[in-house]
């Protein structure tokens, strides 16, 4: 499942491409949508929480997707895009202009007012990449961390511990509860990086530690979006998933060479 770096990485280019511009086009494929009518709204901007996205628009209301195991946003030209933004898969189209977004096998699609996105993101721990995380995220997170227990009662996969800090590291910190944005490949990086057995109880584990150096390799991602913490080059799978993704590199149509080999673009 992508993770917080990837997401990053997809909000920005989402944010390069669709913000400051009215859709010409916005078609969102999901059952039990609110009647809104997004044509002509405007993009106030694109963000990432955890694992979670955000587009949010000037009419008041806030696209939400999540990618799950197999989402995906392309961008490609508008004009470009028909024939894919017909594929069965696709759960979103978002054209302006010059660009448009084709959100494909999304896990997660909402429509709320920007004043509810509390109802998505609300429970889950600090973002790890927040600009404040080291001065207000981490103590929380380490609050929550340490008081983290699993399913509730009643769930199939409820394991009971004796108290709060006994369950395994690796569990608490995927859960999104206590902080948001690591997944598997970060989770065992971390804990690699400061020699911390995965199952070790929370209540012994060093959580400054481990999650000031999750959030350094996962910055460096960002940063580099071609390279794992150990410096090998991603899979071909990871390499699609940041692709191009640095707004620095979108720019308008208009203001470059017509070409009839537009590469595809995929965050």
């Amino acid at each position: 499942m992508p993770e917080g770096d990837v997401l990053r990485l997809t909000a920005a280019r989402l944010d390069a491409a669709l913000t400051g511009q009215p859709l010409t086009q916005a078609d969102l494929r999901w059952p039990d949508l609110p009647e809104v009518d997004l044509l002509g709204a405007v993009s106030t901007g694109t963000s990432a929480y955890g694992k979670h996205l955000l587009t949010r628009f000037d009419n008041g209301w806030t696209l939400h997707t999540h990618l799950r195991m197999e989402g995906e946003w392309y961008l490609l030209r508008t004009g470009a895009a028909a024939g894919r933004s017909r594929w069965a898969d696709v759960r979103a189209v978002l054209a302006t202009t010059w660009w448009t977004a084709i959100g494909h096998r999304l896990g997660m699609l909402d429509l709320l007012r920007s004043r509810d996105e509390s109802r998505i993101i609300g429970a889950l721990g600090p973002d790890i990449l927040a600009d404040d995380f080291l001065e207000n995220g981490l103590p929380e997170a380490i609050d929550r961390l340490r008081r983290w227990q699993p399913h509730p009662v009643g769930s199939s996969m409820t394991l009971t511990y004796r108290a709060p800090g006994e369950a395994p590291l690796s569990r608490a910190l995927l859960d999104q509860h206590g902080v948001a944005g690591l997944g598997t490949i970060w989770v065992a990086e971390s804990l690699w990086a400061v020699r911390q057995w995965p199952w070790t109880p929370v209540r012994e584990a060093d959580l400054n530690a481990i999650l000031r150096n999750a959030r350094t390799q996962m910055k460096r991602s960002v940063t580099t979006a071609r390279t794992t913490a150990a410096g090998k080059r991603m899979g071909a799978h990871e390499r699609r998933a940041v692709a191009a993704a640095r707004p620095s590199r979108l720019v308008s149509p208009a203001r470059r060479p017509v070409s009839s080999r537009t590469p595809v673009r995929r965050c």
